[in-house]
């Protein structure tokens, strides 16, 4: 076996056992760590300012929600003028 092959051979077994090993409990927490994950509990202030925000967030749908209904109602109801002025100046043609 020369040294070329000595070196490929090191290089799959290198390779096979970065997999194993990085595709396990380690490799997981290297990930998570790179991603900027941690399950450490955050702490009381982050979790208070958390809630707030959710909060805040419910709210802002449901203020959404409200505008959208009434967005619709107002469509609704230019359509319906629109409508009627046509079925109007339709009416008055003949």
């Amino acid at each position: 076996m020369g040294p070329g092959e000595a070196i490929a051979m090191m290089t799959l077994f290198v390779s096979v056992a970065a997999t194993i090993v990085l595709r396990g409990p380690l490799g997981k927490a290297l990930a998570d760590r790179i991603a900027g994950r941690t399950t450490r509990a955050p702490d009381a202030a982050l979790a208070e300012e958390l809630d707030r925000t959710q909060g805040e967030l419910e709210a802002l749908k449901h203020r959404l929600a409200e505008v959208e209904e009434r967005q619709d109602f107002a469509e609704r109801m230019l359509s319906q003028r629109a409508e009627a002025g046509r079925a109007g100046l339709l009416g008055g043609e003949r």
